[in-house]
């Protein structure tokens, strides 16, 4: 980062900032805060009796080299870590501790080919839903799973291009965001994949998913991951079973006696195995999963042939899963509502942490605003909050 970078960013001339960094020029607390987001640190780290170089943001840096020339991108992240130190910082302030030694690890050695990442991602999987108890059964909600296992969870604005990313810093702990302007089923699909990064890619600061990145093998591995863990191959059997489908179109069986035996060949009725635009629909209501990700398991577990998949993956494109689900009455989410979850938890932990004396006003009024809510609805929050406006707890 060029000094002209850090001087726009502080809104002072490159001469300014050549001042501040020689120690000639006193800095105010406010640039000492658009300093701190910039670099991604805690502003109390400026004035603290030691400092650590090392940090998740210059790790970042260095493993996925391709952030920095992505101003957007940067930027974002910048907010994820903003966002992840204030959220850390709230829960201790009210008392909520993040039991790190309940997050699994699996230490797999890198993967050399498409295919071992994919056959470790699915082994993680399985793995991962025994030590969880989970069976074969659908995954509650991603969120509230992976904040069991000590996570922090985050929704933010990110480019498209981005579907989340996972953090583990010292000042953070272990925190996974996923993009909130992605569908909700998306999202899930998202969790699941980041999740993989927790239990599997600890030895790294970070890593942020990137579609364009998809070939990168760990990014393979998480794929696969989430795919098994969202969609486990038994429960989708089962619940292909339950529909009368799902079995091969001929059978053998060999009945043996101290004698001989005798071969049996038994035939299922054409056509009755194949499954339809309407099966899938099911299967993705059940298990909460997109209709896309539900063909591709099919195809991937040999329950749909190529050729199936394209039928049923156009018709899907043209809107008829969706048709189908409102004439089932599987009706999805309120999209609106769930992603403002996060905002609730947010705004919920900075209410009681202001409540509590813990937080100024000024520091409630950043925080709203970090989540989408004018500084200048502040009075109207409290109000709402019944938490006595005119008060003023220490700093």
């Amino acid at each position: 980062m060029t000094q002209d970078d850090a001087a726009k960013h502080l809104g002072v001339s490159r001469p300014t900032f050549v001042q501040i960094e020689a120690g000639n020029r006193t800095v105010s607390s406010l640039e000492l805060d658009k300093l701190a987001f910039l670099f991604g640190r805690d502003m109390r780290e400026f004035v603290a009796d030691s400092f650590q170089e090392e940090n998740s943001l210059a790790a970042l840096f260095r493993s996925q080299a391709g952030i920095v020339s992505d101003p957007t991108v940067l930027e974002k992240l910048r907010e994820c870590m903003a966002l992840g130190r204030e959220l850390t910082n709230l829960e201790r302030l009210v008392g909520i501790d993040r039991d790190l030694s309940a997050v699994a690890s699996y230490p797999f050695p890198s993967a050399k080919t498409r295919w071992e990442a994919i056959q470790q991602g699915q082994r993680l999987a399985e793995a991962e839903r025994r030590r969880l108890g989970l069976g074969e059964a659908p995954l509650p909600d991603l969120s509230a799973l992976l904040e069991s296992q000590g996570v922090r969870t985050g929704l933010v604005d990110l480019p498209d291009d981005v579907s989340g990313l996972t953090l583990s810093d010292r000042d953070v702990g272990l925190f996974v965001v996923a993009n909130c302007v992605h569908h909700y089923l998306r999202r899930r699909f998202s969790l699941a994949h980041e999740y993989a990064h927790v239990v599997a890619d600890r030895d790294r600061s970070g890593l942020i998913s990137r579609t364009s990145e998809r070939d990168d093998l760990v990014e393979v591995r998480a794929n696969a991951f989430a795919a098994n863990f969202l969609l486990p191959e038994e429960g989708v059997r089962q619940f292909v079973a339950g529909l009368g489908k799902g079995k091969p179109s001929r059978s053998f069986a060999e009945v043996f006696d101290e004698a001989g035996s005798l071969n049996v060949e038994g035939r299922s009725e054409p056509g009755t195995q194949t499954i339809q635009l309407y099966d899938a629909v099911q299967l993705a209501h059940h298990f909460r999963a997109s209709r896309l990700s539900v063909l591709f398991r099919l195809r991937n577990l040999r329950l749909l042939t190529e050729a199936e998949f394209d039928r049923l993956k156009s018709l899907d494109e043209q809107g008829k899963g969706k048709q189908l689900a409102d004439a089932l009455g599987l009706t999805e989410p309120d999209h609106a509502e769930m992603r403002s979850e996060f905002k609730r938890r947010f705004l919920g932990l900075a209410l009681e942490a202001y409540r509590r004396d813990e937080i100024s006003r000024s520091k409630l009024r950043e925080l709203v605003t970090m989540v989408g809510l004018a500084a200048d609805d502040l009075d109207q929050l409290l109000d709402d909050a019944c938490i006595d406006v005119d008060s003023d707890p220490a700093p």
